[in-house]
C-alpha cells in the first residue's frame, strides 16, 4: 500500500540502481495478486522512466514460514509463488530484473528455520537477510554493469550455515 509513496521518496535522490524486496506483506494481508502486481508493474515503470534500474526480489516462499498450521502453510506456499510469479512477468515487461527469492531460498529456510527466522518466527534473522542480499547481488552487480550477463545467470549461493 505504501510502494508508489516509496518510489516518490527514492525518485527524489535519483537513485542509479534500486533494489525492492515485495510481496509477504500482500499475501497476509489479501492482496489479490493481480491488483500487487500491477501496483509493482507501476512502480518498476516510474523508476525505469526516471533512469533507475531495477531488481525486485519476488514475493518469498511463507509456506516456510513454521508457526502456520500444514494447511494454511499449504495456502501461504501455492499464494506466495502465484504472486511471485505475477510479479516477475511484470518486472520483466516494464524493464526491471527479477529474481525469484521464494524459489532460490525456501528450501533453506525450510530446513533451518531456527536460523534463517528471527525471534518472531515469521521475519527472516541477519543470516535469512543475508541470504536474500547474496541471491539479489548478482542482479544487482548486473544492473549497474559490474557482472557481464555472459556471467552465470545465478552464481551458487554461499553453503547455508549448519545449526
Amino acid at each position: 500500500a505504501d510502494l508508489a509513496a516509496q518510489i516518490d521518496r527514492v525518485l527524489a535522490v535519483r537513485p542509479h540502481v534500486a533494489v525492492i524486496m515485495i510481496g509477504a506483506n500482500d499475501v497476509t494481508h489479501s492482496v489479490r495478486p493481480q491488483r500487487s502486481a500491477r501496483l509493482l508493474a507501476d512502480a518498476v515503470r516510474r523508476l525505469r522512466e526516471a533512469g533507475t534500474e531495477v531488481v525486485v526480489g519476488t514475493c518469498p516462499d511463507l509456506g516456510s514460514v513454521q508457526p502456520l498450521g500444514s494447511l494454511l502453510r499449504r495456502y501461504a506456499r501455492r499464494t506466495s509463488r502465484e504472486l511471485a510469479a505475477a510479479q516477475a512477468i511484470v518486472v520483466r515487461e516494464e524493464g526491471g530484473r527479477a529474481v525469484p527469492l521464494g524459489h532460490l531460498l525456501s528450501e533453506r529456510f525450510d530446513q533451518a528455520p531456527e536460523i534463517y527466522f528471527s525471534a518472531d518466527r515469521f521475519h527472516p534473522s541477519a543470516l535469512g537477510y543475508q541470504a536474500c542480499a547474496e541471491a539479489l547481488l548478482p542482479e544487482v552487480l548486473r544492473a549497474v554493469g559490474l557482472l557481464g550477463d555472459e556471467d552465470p545467470e545465478q552464481p551458487a549461493l554461499p553453503a547455508a550455515p549448519t545449526a
